[in-house]
């Protein structure tokens, strides 16, 4: 028979987290992939000869320490090095912001000493908060059930540790949490700073991977989201894997390769088994069946349930809610190769600026009306662009003297209006985001010697992220915490018994964090536990 104790769909980052946890702990388990190669939107590859980058997910923060420490990431050959300085915000008049240590504040300074006298307060607000919350990332949010059992008692002990680490926050802590998670970022910036840079500097954090403007409800939450990472023990650090993301992938399958679990790429999955309400394994796209005790799901929950799983095995309300999880990044990614590194006319020249995160998008205003040009139109006239060059911190990516940059391009429709397709306007939005750098370093669009270009359909082709939704589903309140993906279900555990979810479409959400697969984990190893002692 070909079974096993756990098979995993999908050999992204938190599938071989998942993976490595239970064969740590002793399972049989097998992975399957349908790409062929490992580690879904953290790769790396050469795209054009000579030069390699990471080609969807291209930066570090967010992946958990804990995880890095109990993976042995490092044994297996993963080395993260921070960035010289942390974000580069140049504007259209020649000002700029610079932040890192022992940068913010002066950079901030020069733009408005009133916004130099908050923003200490302000980050410092950020990160209390986020220090609390961090608590919750490795832990199963508290799920709702239905009637008074042994799982609801269970729930209630879980919702009383939620609320026993929620009182670590004063009550104006937790005044500052309830406006985070439902308001605007851009009104609470709106509160507190004058400088458009300043602003923009933390709105950039409630747009990316958002399809929304920075004045929508809830943006906020998006923003602190993107305040829980750390890198090398300092938190709010961001960073670079020596070899691009894959390298952190590769170091993850070389882990749960290590204590026995098997890999297979090339190996899509066409439908899960469901036999008496139980999933009990799957049937790969060449026939092959695996069965299982156990069915993780790394892929969007939406392609789970609509895709995957059978017409008839999932009740009919449960069907209508996932069919409306709303995705949607409003992501176009970018990698291009480079005969030069760029000069800013705002800071010209080489410097540690260019190592940091370089964000296109000089104020709250420019967001907003990139985001409700992608509606209207399709794409950003002006788009907001973070571009990064790893090159600066790892020249094992190009050629000598040469360099690869990231664009990580917003605001684009996921589907483009009146019946287009990405197919037919890719150049043609690639061309305008590479003109859009050009018009703060000119000469830039002369040193680009190569590109790799990926629009949101070629994101949900080649990764399966539903409408290029880079976290699996929206950071929305009702995509929330006990809400990922559904009430009822955010304890990792499906509709079906023996189906779990652990992937970004469940608590904590997007981001390169391992954290979901981890959380996955620990609740199929409980589950396992009660079976079989």
């Amino acid at each position: 028979m070909n079974e096993t104790d756990v098979v995993i769909i999908g050999a992204g980052h938190n599938g071989l987290t998942c993976a490595a946890y239970l064969a740590m702990a002793g399972l049989r388990v097998r992975v399957v992939e349908r790409r062929k190669v490992v580690g879904g939107a953290a790769v790396t590859e050469e795209f054009v000869p000579g030069f390699r980058n990471s080609v969807a997910a291209y930066t570090v923060s967010l992946l958990n320490p804990q995880i890095v420490s109990d993976l042995k990431l490092a044994e297996h050959g993963l080395k993260i090095v921070e960035r010289r300085a942390q974000n580069f915000l140049p504007a259209p008049d020649g000002s700029y912001l610079l932040t890192g240590e022992g940068r913010t504040a002066d950079s901030v300074a020069r733009l408005s000493q009133r916004d130099a006298e908050t923003i200490g307060a302000f980050s410092a607000e950020l990160e209390a908060i986020a220090d609390v919350l961090r608590q919750f990332v490795l832990r199963a949010p508290p799920n709702v059930v239905e009637g008074f059992g042994l799982g609801a008692v269970s729930e209630a002990f879980n919702a009383l540790g939620t609320a026993n680490i929620l009182r670590r926050l004063s009550l104006e802590q937790q005044r500052n949490l309830l406006d985070l998670f439902t308001r605007s970022a851009g009104e609470m910036l709106d509160e507190r700073f004058e400088s458009d840079l300043v602003k923009a500097l933390f709105g950039f954090d409630a747009i990316v991977g958002n399809y929304a403007s920075p004045y929508a409800a809830g943006s906020a939450y998006v923003m602190l989201h993107h305040a829980f990472g750390e890198v090398n023990g300092k938190k709010g650090v961001w960073g670079h894997a020596i070899g691009g993301m894959g390298a952190i992938t590769q170091a993850m399958a070389q882990a749960a390769r290590s204590h026995g679990a098997e890999i297979a790429t090339d190996a899509g999955v066409r439908e899960v088994i469901v036999e008496k309400d139980r999933a009990c394994g799957v049937v790969l796209d060449n026939g092959e069946i695996i069965r299982a005790k156990y069915v993780a799901s790394n892929v969007n929950p939406k392609l789970l349930y609509t895709r995957l799983v059978p017409d008839g095995a999932l009740a009919a309300d449960f069907r209508a809610r996932i069919a409306r999880w709303r995705n949607g990044s409003g992501t176009f990614r970018m990698n291009v190769a480079l005969s030069a590194l760029p000069s800013f006319t705002a800071l010209p020249g080489d410097g540690d600026h260019l190592t940091a995160g370089i964000i296109i998008a000089p104020s709250l205003g420019y967001m907003d009306r990139a985001w409700r040009d992608a509606c209207e139109f399709g794409w950003s006239r002006a788009p907001v662009v973070e571009m990064l060059i790893p090159s600066t911190l790892d020249d094992s990516l190009s050629p000598p003297d040469r360099h690869v940059a990231s664009l990580f391009c917003q605001h684009v429709a996921p589907q483009l209006p009146d019946g287009k397709s990405w197919d037919d306007h890719r150049d043609e939005v690639a061309d305008l985001m590479i003109a859009t750098v050009d018009r703060y370093a000119p000469g830039f669009a002369g040193s680009v010697i190569g590109r790799q270009i990926l629009s949101p359909l070629d994101l949900e082709r080649q990764f399966g992220l539903v409408g290029g939704d880079i976290f699996h589903g929206a950071l929305t309140l009702n995509q929330l915490f006990s809400a990922r993906p559904m009430l009822g279900h955010a304890d990792y555990r499906g509709p079906l018994r023996g189906l779990y979810h652990c992937g970004s479409g469940a608590h904590p959400g997007g981001g390169v964090t391992g954290a979901p697969g981890h959380n996955a984990a620990r609740t199929i190893l409980a589950d396992h536990r009660a079976l079989f002692g």
